[in-house]
């Protein structure tokens, strides 16, 4: 396992992040994984050097942080892990039980580390951009869950730069705790974040991870699988012809290496100039030993272009464009790709 200073921090992490979306009460989704079938995916994890990983109150309604809690008391060191958690989205009810009011991040945190049963989390995360409270009020709060011992650092997740550079402005100008992480969506088929987000992260010195490098399902190629027949934002956000042919393109170079799509996908996400950290959502421990192996997968000239040609603009994927993005066409193919393979390209 290779492991990297997040950013410009001191905080070391490995390059691979377990994803823990898919982990909780299946009364949330249909694909989500009891207590019993996720201990063999965080121990395989931890095993394989893996000391990173990601949660949210969000995931499974709490749940989620409480399977995970439990599992890595007993078979983990709490202080050889880096636990992250994420805080915004509505978890139960109340008007108040959502967004980023300093009545929410406090009341979340607290209930966090109970659900975790740790009393401290390495980076504490807010989901997204609330454009309903001042950016002063939120930060002040995710300031003072530092200061209080609750959170080591503090991070972001999808949303505008400019957005971001409004954080970095508050924090310098009130003395706060900055973001030492940006959490962003960027794969084969989504590759807005690299126009302004990713350069600026880079610039600033905050560390960017990446979450859904097989766009949620979509580049593993396999469509009949319960997560790309019944998760709503797979259809939401790739269900145009583009990201379909991106991930034929994954499917055609895969085949062409003897290889999973799944591994060419994240070898694309993973050795991304901009990129720090991959987060692996695995239902097996098949799919986190793809995403070792993608680590040490490199790609020709010839199948970057393959696996690129097809992309077109698109609107950010964020919380204020569902439904608005884009109509994408794609380029044609070069090379050894041109050549006519419609038998291989058929994978639907």
């Amino acid at each position: 396992m290779e492991y990297i200073n997040l950013g410009q921090c001191g905080l070391k992490v490995s390059r691979l992040c377990l994803g823990t979306m898919n982990m909780g009460s299946k009364q949330w989704k249909p694909w989500i994984f009891d207590e019993a079938q996720s201990e063999p995916l965080i121990r395989h994890a931890l095993e394989c050097g893996i000391n990173f990983i990601d949660l949210a109150d969000f995931y499974s309604s709490g749940a989620g942080e409480e399977v995970v809690g439990r599992v890595i008391k007993r078979i983990a060191n709490r202080n050889e892990l880096v636990l992250t958690t994420k805080v915004g989205y509505p978890i139960g009810a109340g008007a108040n039980n959502q967004g980023h009011s300093r009545k929410h991040i406090m009341e979340s945190i607290d209930a966090s580390l109970r659900r975790l049963g740790t009393d401290y989390v390495d980076i504490y995360m807010l989901h997204y951009f609330d454009v309903n409270t001042p950016i002063e009020e939120t930060w002040a709060a995710m300031n003072d869950i530092v200061r209080s011992g609750k959170a080591r650092y503090v991070g972001v997740s999808t949303m505008y730069t400019w957005q971001l550079a409004k954080i970095l402005w508050c924090c310098e100008r009130n003395g706060y705790a900055s973001p030492i992480n940006m959490q962003l969506q960027l794969n084969c088929a989504y590759r807005e974040e690299e126009r302004e987000m990713i350069p600026f992260c880079r610039d600033q010195g905050i560390g960017v991870s990446v979450f859904s490098p097989l766009a949620r399902g979509l580049l593993s190629c396999d469509f009949n699988s319960v997560r790309n027949k019944t998760d709503f934002f797979t259809q939401e956000m790739y269900a145009d012809t583009t990201s379909l042919n991106v991930a034929q393109s994954v499917s055609l170079v895969a085949q062409h290496r003897g290889v999973p799509p799944a591994q060419i996908a994240q070898s694309w996400v993973i050795n991304h100039p901009g990129v720090d950290c991959m987060l692996v959502g695995a239902d097996s421990v098949q799919q986190i030993d793809c995403a070792i192996a993608a680590l040490d997968t490199h790609l020709s000239d010839n199948e970057r272009y393959e696996l690129e040609r097809n992309y077109t603009p698109c609107d950010v994927i964020n919380d204020y464009t569902a439904g608005k993005r884009i109509t994408r066409e794609s380029r044609p193919a070069r090379g050894f790709f041109a050549v006519d393979h419609q038998e291989t390209r058929n994978i639907a």
